[in-house]
Parts: structure tokens; C-alpha cells; sequence
């Protein structure tokens, strides 16, 4: 379960640029759904993902991410957390473009010590799954969008997550493409893990496995709804 209760996020506290880029967030998502996270750029989204993928804390209020409160922890406990618990899907894929696809894939296996046998046939069985394993030895830089942001969900999965969070998953994506994805990350759903995804496309939110939409305007919740 994810429960955050009158969340606020002010970048450069106490700066001449300081921006309160989240207001007194109340918010609870429960095991086994899929929220949408709507609004425009600028509203919040990333922000608010950010710490429900345990990126960073909030300024001030309660977080609790399954089960386990991020509240004012330092880096390393959000870092431990973040591996044991969420795998995040960003805006802009994060891939380092000279390793292959395999070794971007892997990468979030390297601190645990786990063997490269076993990273690779991890990464393999995602892969084919997501039906990208014929590219797993191209550099990333050689993937098209679409091929980028199915390596990218394989990442964010490689550990096992029960929460994926997943920032404008449709953004560099068109039509087609663009519906595969989002049916991807749908499907995720039927294997108990929890999504919270960000969007200003109507195809995410719009999606019928979507149990929630919550709009997003300077920061604030301003709405929340079934979604579907």
C-alpha cells in the first residue's frame, strides 16, 4: 500500500529559487491497483512519483511506501528501498547508450552480487517476454523509441518489484505503439504488482485496467475518479 498524507516538496528550501512544487498531498493507493496521475507539464506528476518511487523524500508530511516510511530517511535507506520495492519506467528512458541492451537491463542486479548467469537469464526471460530479446546485444543507442521503452519496463522489472511507477510512459510514442506499451504496463496488473503511472494522454488514462484517475494542477490533487 502507498499512503501519503499532507505531502509537501519544496526544491531549494530557504533558496531566492525556491519552488514549492507539491501542496499537501493526501493520497492512498492500494495493493494490486493502477492509478493515473493526470495533468499538465509543470503540475507536479514527476515530483509526486519521484517519492512514491523513493527517489527522494518529501519536504514535509508522512510518506509510507509499502509498509515501509521514507519520511526524512537518508539516501541510502531510499536507495535500499527503492531496490526492494519499486521499479521506475522514466520519461526519458535512462539508458546508457553505449552498453548493450542485456547490461542496461541488468544493471540494477550489480549491487546485490547476484551472478551474471543468473542477471542474464533474469534479463532473458523479461526480454522475450516483452518480445525485444532478438536486440539484447545492440547498444541501447541503436533502439528505436518503442524498442527503448520495452528495454526500459524490462529494467524496471529485472528485480521483482510488487510497485512500478512508470513517467509519461507514452511520450516519445506514437499510435500503435503507443497502445502496445500502455497495454504492457496494464498487464502488470494481472500479476498483483501495483502501478502508478503519469500522464496527459487520454490513452493511459482512458485505459479500462486504469482503477483511478488523479488530476494534478500547481501541485495539488484537484480531482480524483474511477477510472476506465
Amino acid at each position: 500500500m502507498i499512503e501519503l498524507e499532507s505531502v509537501n516538496k519544496i526544491y531549494n528550501l530557504g533558496e531566492p529559487n525556491e519552488v514549492a512544487a507539491l501542496h499537501d498531498i493526501d493520497l492512498t493507493v492500494a495493493e494490486g491497483e493502477m492509478v493515473c496521475l493526470r495533468g499538465p507539464s509543470g503540475s507536479g506528476k514527476t515530483t509526486l512519483l519521484s517519492i512514491i518511487g523513493c527517489i527522494f523524500g518529501p519536504t514535509s508530511g508522512r510518506a509510507t511506501i509499502g509498509g515501509k516510511r521514507i519520511s526524512r530517511l537518508p539516501d541510502h535507506f531510499l536507495t535500499r528501498y527503492r531496490r526492494e520495492l519499486i521499479g521506475f519506467v522514466f520519461q526519458h528512458f535512462n539508458m546508457l547508450g553505449h552498453l548493450t541492451v542485456l547490461d542496461n537491463v541488468t544493471l540494477p542486479l550489480l549491487p546485490l552480487g547476484v551472478s551474471p548467469r543468473e542477471r542474464e537469464k533474469r534479463a532473458d526471460a523479461l526480454l522475450s517476454k516483452l518480445a525485444i530479446g532478438h536486440r539484447k546485444h545492440f547498444p541501447a543507442r541503436q533502439l528505436s523509441g518503442g524498442e527503448l521503452q520495452r528495454a526500459a519496463i524490462a529494467r524496471a522489472l529485472i528485480n521483482n518489484p510488487p510497485i512500478v511507477v512508470a513517467d509519461e510512459p507514452t511520450a516519445h510514442l506514437d499510435g500503435q505503439l503507443a497502445r502496445e506499451i500502455v497495454d504492457l504496463l496494464a498487464g502488470l496488473k494481472g500479476e498483483g504488482r501495483t502501478l502508478i503511472l503519469s500522464s496527459h494522454d487520454p490513452l493511459v488514462a482512458g485505459h479500462p485496467r486504469v482503477d483511478r484517475i488523479v488530476d494534478l494542477r500547481d501541485g495539488r490533487i484537484r480531482h480524483a475518479d474511477a477510472g476506465g
